[in-house]
């Protein structure tokens, strides 16, 4: 996806999977209504399908307060047809009403998905143009530093779609808090493959397991499919991890430098916060009727086409991303 999963869309999903408002398997958080970075409101009187609404110049800053599991559930809503009959629980994911626990493995097959780190980072950094072009050190295709964004009193980045500029440092205070996310694509340009926001604004939900020092991933292994507890992080013991990447709003040089490229966080799946957000990862259809930009997928991947995204994904990006198994290696990675 071009931009992170907005306010509005997540808002378009709950209304279209919960028109009544009961919260099944939890895809709502409270704090995404009591918190002045949460942008969703729940409502128990409103109309059926009009339960969820966007908070007042929210609609287009990225969902926060989501688990892993929130992102696999709209992953499976896509899959099936962003329907009000579209399963959640199956589709890209087989959840089983799971909002807790191991996440599980991506299913054969899924048009729409968590990206892995290593397409996430390819998205971000790669340069394109052929298999030895390289990658930026930021994911505005720039090797310097990129510059603090401010924000308007709405939230709009104050760098609008270009530039070397990024949502960190805790520069873009407004809506009262030190701090806050902003308008998705409004924080700079975006990376070779159309991304925004690769830098800054929220971390983002990955498929892959946590492991320090990619000791397993320099051993050939695929990371979306070693286990919990093979990956693990030695920090927190028996807790099984997923790999967050993009950095946040708050995040700077003297602090935690999370803005970097070897920048990757670990968070327990069924956790959400002011600051983690995801965006999805689109595929080919199994057979017949592919719509959309053609792309080559690098690597071991013959050349596929990517499926044209429902009218709730407005934006469209042919993302050049690699086989999950051609790219052992992170050049910028710690």
């Amino acid at each position: 996806m071009k931009f992170e999963f907005t306010n509005q869309q997540y808002v378009q999903f709950l209304n279209t999977v919960d028109a009544n408002g009961t919260n099944p398997n939890l895809i709502y958080n409270a704090s995404m209504d009591t918190d002045g970075r949460g942008g969703i409101i729940l409502t128990s009187g409103a109309p059926a399908g009009s339960k969820y609404a966007v908070k007042a110049n929210y609609g287009n800053k990225p969902v926060v307060f989501v688990s892993w599991f929130d992102a696999a559930r709209v992953s499976n809503w896509l899959h099936n047809g962003a329907t009000s009959a579209a399963s959640m629980e199956t589709g890209a994911y087989n959840l089983n009403n799971a909002t807790s626990g191991n996440a599980v493995a991506m299913i054969a097959g899924a048009r729409f998905f968590i990206p892995s780190e290593n397409q996430w980072y390819k998205a971000a950094y790669y340069k394109g143009g052929s298999t030895n072009a390289g990658y930026w050190t930021y994911g505005t295709q720039s090797n310097l530093d990129p510059t603090q964004v401010t924000a308007s009193g709405t939230g709009d980045g104050s760098a609008g779609n270009s530039g070397n500029f990024a949502n960190y440092n805790n520069f873009a205070d407004w809506n009262g808090q030190d701090g806050n996310v902003t308008t998705v694509g409004t924080n700079g340009g975006p990376s070779a493959y159309g991304a925004f926001d690769m830098t800054g604004n929220v971390w983002e939900w990955t498929q892959d397991w946590y492991s320090m020092g990619h000791e397993l991933l320099a051993a050939g292994n695929d990371p979306m499919v070693i286990s919990a507890a093979a990956m693990g992080d030695p920090r927190d013991p028996g807790v099984a991890k997923h790999v967050i990447k993009g950095s946040l709003f708050l995040c700077s040089a003297n602090y935690c430098s999370r803005y970097r490229p070897a920048a990757r966080g670990a968070q327990s799946p069924d956790t959400g916060t002011s600051h983690i957000g995801f965006r999805l990862t689109s595929a080919p259809l199994a057979s017949g009727g592919l719509r959309g930009c053609t792309c080559n997928f690098e690597g071991n991947s013959p050349r596929k086409r990517l499926v044209q995204l429902p009218p709730l994904v407005k934006p469209k990006v042919c993302n050049r991303l690699s086989d999950p198994k051609s790219i052992r290696h992170y050049p910028h990675l710690e």
